[in-house]
């Protein structure tokens, strides 16, 4: 016998996955990480069994309910889901797929839509950040359609306004983890940032590197993913993360100067494969870390201005334009918000099935 559950397929800027409601899934965690393992087809890389991809930006979900927070609307779980290590990371965070989170509640009634826009207050359960996300709705229902390109995807969409609105040590407690804009790791300066997402921050020429490499050249360097792995594990130690073998946190990005007319270039990593785009979470930390003087981020960024309003970060397949919010009081720069614009797409909805011996197990 199966368990049919409800659901809706989406991509969410350059992500896709399930976004289920969360009364809609078991309530114990380890039995709801295996009914969303079996979902994706924990069954080796080509997933065959399950709605999941060979690629990490192709194995998330998204589980939505109305917040119990009076200062947002909806709550939000993301999880990364990994088959080859039988996991559900519930650590990080996804802003690809919270461009998604909006358009979901409102299909699904969680919560009302306006004429014209509709903003929704979202909480990030995993990180305690809370975001603003505006979404096209004429006639009080969702717009898809729209002509906004992202880098990486083909299609235009509505734009879907994403807003973070508490960013800094949401892991650690500090944007500066160690109290230093740059360490040294293994011989390499690294900078161990916490906004948005905890992060190492590599300086391109440091690893031997232009900057400008494909995902597929860096992906085929084993010994430079074993090295960025074994700095990436101390830099957790370092950050008070703890032991970060098994887990996608803190994720890395290799910096250089802008190579196509943007401020800064970036090579982000999931973390042991170089993303085909680039995260929004990673998107905020490396331009947000751009304004800390001392910081690789801040060495390679090419600006007209101390504190810049806007940012063009450049990643494999395009740009993200990300605007901040910031101010400097004796030369500490606070971060106050960050935004950018995503789309979304509704793929299919209806039911996916799981053994009633995974649900009951």
């Amino acid at each position: 016998m199966q368990t049919a559950i409800p659901c809706t397929f989406m991509r969410g800027g350059t992500s896709r996955g399930l976004y289920f409601v969360a009364s809609d899934l078991p309530t114990d965690t380890t039995t709801r990480d295996r009914v969303i393992l079996e979902l994706y087809g924990n069954d080796g890389d080509a997933q065959i069994s399950g709605v999941g991809g060979d690629n990490s930006v192709m194995n998330k979900v998204a589980i939505v309910s109305v917040s119990t927070s009076a200062d947002a609307d909806i709550d939000y779980r993301f999880g990364q889901v990994n088959p080859a290590l039988g996991s559900v990371d519930t650590g990080p965070t996804c802003g690809n797929m919270l461009a998604g989170v909006g358009p979901f509640a409102l299909e699904r009634g969680l919560v009302p839509a306006n004429l014209g826009k509709t903003c929704i207050r979202i909480r990030d359960l995993n990180t305690g950040v809370l975001a603003k996300v505006e979404v096209q709705t004429p006639d009080a229902k969702v717009e898809y359609d729209g002509d906004t390109h992202l880098g990486g995807l083909v299609e235009a969409a509505a734009p879907i306004g994403v807003t973070f609105l508490s960013l800094v040590g949401n892991k650690t407690g500090y944007m500066l983890p160690t109290g230093n804009p740059q360490d040294i790791i293994d011989g390499v300066p690294v900078s161990l940032i916490d906004i948005a997402m905890p992060m190492v921050l590599f300086k391109a020429v440091d690893l031997g590197l232009q900057g400008n490499e494909t995902p597929q050249q860096l992906n085929q360097q084993t010994a430079l993913l074993e090295r960025l792995e074994q700095i990436r594990l101390q830099a957790s130690n370092l950050m008070g993360l703890g032991d970060a073998r098994g887990k996608v946190i803190p994720k890395m990005a290799i910096l250089s100067p802008p190579k196509d007319g943007g401020s800064i270039c970036s090579r982000y990593f999931v973390p042991k494969k170089c993303h085909p785009a680039h995260a929004v979470s990673g998107a905020f930390c490396v331009t947000s870390a751009s304004l800390v003087p001392g910081t690789i981020a801040h060495e390679v960024c090419q600006t007209d201005t101390d504190l810049p309003d806007l940012l063009i970060l450049e990643h494999p397949s395009g740009k993200i334009e990300v605007r901040l919010d910031a101010s400097i009081d004796e030369h500490r720069v606070t971060i106050h918000s960050a935004g950018l614009l995503r789309t979304a797409k509704r793929i299919m909805s209806g039911l996916v099935y799981v053994s009633d011996k995974i649900w009951q197990r």
